[in-house]
């Protein structure tokens, strides 16, 4: 594709006069290659205030489950349905939250614990089966 709308545009350009002709190949060059290079900018995914949400694949990808805080019991292991699994995720608890690799929330596999204040994490260092909200 890029190499066709370049090579229309510049054998167009070639019908015109000399000084023209490096206007128009310049302009072509330009509109064709902001045309084919512009990309659509990263998106968090969508997680509102007071919410835990979790996507099964890295960078927001998937069906988010989300847990509101008011929903959830402070330092007890919440065990995601089986099956599933999370590999990114947003806190917007205002809440300490800890992912485990471990379904049931053991120090024994991989943990991490994050910030409340509006954290996220596009890749998970590992699959998250389960996790604690904290006290502050």
């Amino acid at each position: 594709m890029r190499t066709t709308v370049l090579a229309a545009a510049l054998a167009a350009t070639a019908l015109l006069a000399p000084t023209a002709t490096a206007t128009a190949a310049a302009t072509a060059t330009a509109n064709a290659t902001a045309t084919v290079t512009a990309t659509p900018r990263p998106v968090l995914g969508a997680c509102g205030p007071g919410e835990l949400c979790l996507w099964p694949k890295p960078g927001f990808v998937g069906a988010a489950q989300s847990y509101e805080l008011s929903g959830l019991d402070i330092d007890s292991c919440v065990t995601l349905p089986t099956g599933t699994t999370a590999q990114s995720l947003a806190n917007r608890t205002g809440r300490p939250v800890t992912t485990y690799q471990s379904a049931e929330c053991a120090e024994t596999g991989e943990f991490e614990t994050y910030p409340g204040s509006g954290t996220w994490v596009p890749q998970s260092p590992y699959k998250v089966r389960a996790f604690k909200v904290w006290e502050n």
